[in-house]
């Protein structure tokens, strides 16, 4: 599968800035969502080829939008990369058992998190 749409989904207009900045250098196209409810709707309407998430967000976080997602028959099949503060060995863990197949943790170094998305491309 390759990797050419990314949805990012942070509720930091800073973060979203940084990330999109990153990932459009490198050739990406992005998407933004605020939060995990509108992320699982712009994944529903028009499906990314991954999802970088962001954890801590007001209503639905991080932990349980990538839940949702992998219990979706058409939207469980898109990778998830967690990218979050939380730097906690519990976090990283939790973040995996809910679904996700990585976690990085912020602030974002460039080509960690494009060597990570290209791994999963």
């Amino acid at each position: 599968m390759s990797i050419h749409r990314i949805l990012v989904v942070e509720d930091s207009p800073t973060e979203q800035f940084v990330l999109r900045e990153i990932l459009t250098r490198s050739g990406y196209q992005v998407a933004l969502a605020d939060c995990g409810e509108r992320a699982l709707e712009l994944a529903r309407n028009d499906p990314p080829d991954l999802i970088l998430m962001d954890v801590v967000m007001p209503g639905m976080n991080g932990f349980q939008a990538t839940r949702h997602l992998r219990r979706d028959s058409v939207l469980g099949q898109i990778p998830v990369i967690l990218c979050s503060s939380k730097r906690q060995d519990t976090d990283r863990a939790w973040g995996l058992r809910q679904g996700a197949d990585d976690y990085v943790t912020k602030p974002v170094h460039e080509a960690d998190l494009i060597g990570r998305i290209r791994a999963l491309g």
